[in-house]
């Protein structure tokens, strides 16, 4: 038996499948994982994510200390609760995590404070890397919050839902939260994230109080769900999966990460950047591209990518997409690919379009 998390007995009395998940009992699905994708898409759905890993990073040396530890820079920060996506890298500009870090104060009161959540099957090597970086700074502490349950509802009526659930002052606070913005509420953590393509929010409730604030949203319309559409929705939306789009080897600028990327200013050190430098001078050979599949079949992690009958890329991530009613996949190819190109499936080439990695966004397609 893996990890619980305290909504673990409300799964079993939904009759959710369980599974390991880097040594958590998750739920697969409460039944149909496609129900369960488009329940996401045309109305809400709620997924536990209180397997995420919530470092509170606080002293006088937080700001300077992410700054040198993210390839982001914290800096952009300027807004109370202003979130900022980053991968963590390592000294030859592989990817250690990727991860959400929040500006918890304001940044004209003194005092610093960021939260940042990182992946639960990187926990023990993140907090190992964040806390050996710590050694360079006078005042820097991480802080675990164990007790904070995680709760994502996600879809078109996923904040109106919400909100007609939880208190009054609570209500307000989520119905004028900007996209990419969490804050506090009562003690409880509100942010306008998520993982799916769709609006909704990311909240972290005190694990006594999570498994009646579950029931609530289920009263009030908001399907469960589980890991299988949490997996497809991601990759229609064309969101990276740690461990399949980039890991330690990875370089961000083959992992459509470039853009997480503060280049300037110029004298910021971060960890990697001088990696980094080199591989943009040398010229980066390889890019993450999205791949349709409009004829039958199903686009797989590892199928080989073909171009003029040499294999020259691997898909990452594939699956059959509900939305599309297609096949998709995101693969590592060579920058110079054209707009079509062929994947291996079985002996038989077939034949893929190649398209930006991204593919359904606010319930529609993106790509042509």
């Amino acid at each position: 038996m893996g990890h619980q998390t305290a909504l673990y007995q409300k799964h079993q009395q939904m009759s959710a499948k369980l599974v390991d998940f880097g040594g958590w009992d998750m739920p697969i699905n409460y039944g149909s994982q496609v129900e369960e994708h488009h329940k996401v898409r045309t109305d809400a759905g709620m997924f536990d994510v209180s397997h995420m890993t919530v470092v509170d990073v606080t002293g006088a040396d937080a700001k300077e200390y992410l700054r040198y530890l993210l390839a982001n820079d914290v800096a952009r920060l300027q807004e109370q609760g202003k979130a900022l996506y980053s991968g963590m890298l390592n000294e030859t500009g592989g990817v250690v995590d990727d991860l959400i870090v929040y500006l918890m104060t304001d940044p004209d009161v003194a005092g610093e404070w960021f939260r940042v959540v990182v992946n639960c099957g990187t926990r023990e090597k993140d907090i190992r890397w964040m806390s050996d970086h710590t050694a360079s700074f006078d005042s820097v502490a991480l802080t675990e919050r164990p007790e904070l349950a995680m709760v994502a509802i996600q879809g078109p009526n996923a904040i109106a839902k919400v909100t007609s659930v939880v208190s009054e002052s609570r209500g307000k606070l989520i119905q004028g939260l900007k996209s990419f913005q969490g804050l506090e509420s009562e003690g409880w953590f509100f942010a306008r994230t998520g993982y799916t393509g769709e609006d909704g929010l990311e909240v972290m409730v005190p694990e006594e109080y999570v498994a009646d604030f579950w029931q609530a949203l289920a009263d009030a319309g908001v399907a469960p769900c589980g890991l299988g559409a949490r997996d497809t929705l991601r990759l229609e939306a064309g969101m990276n999966l740690y461990g399949s789009e980039m890991d330690e080897k990875t370089s961000p600028l083959s992992a459509n990460m470039g853009w997480t990327i503060a280049w300037n200013p110029a004298d910021r050190d971060f960890v990697g950047r001088k990696a980094l430098e080199n591989q943009r001078s040398a010229g980066v050979k390889q890019k993450l591209v999205g791949l349709v599949l409009e004829s039958r079949g199903v686009l797989r992690s590892h199928q080989k990518v073909m171009i003029n009958g040499e294999e020259a890329g691997e898909i990452t991530s594939g699956s059959f997409s509900p939305t599309l009613g297609c096949s998709i996949a995101m693969a590592r190819v060579p920058v110079e690919i054209a707009d079509t190109c062929h994947v291996d499936m079985r002996g038989k080439l077939v034949e893929v379009k190649v398209v930006k990695p991204s593919f359904v966004r606010n319930g529609a397609k993106v790509f042509s």
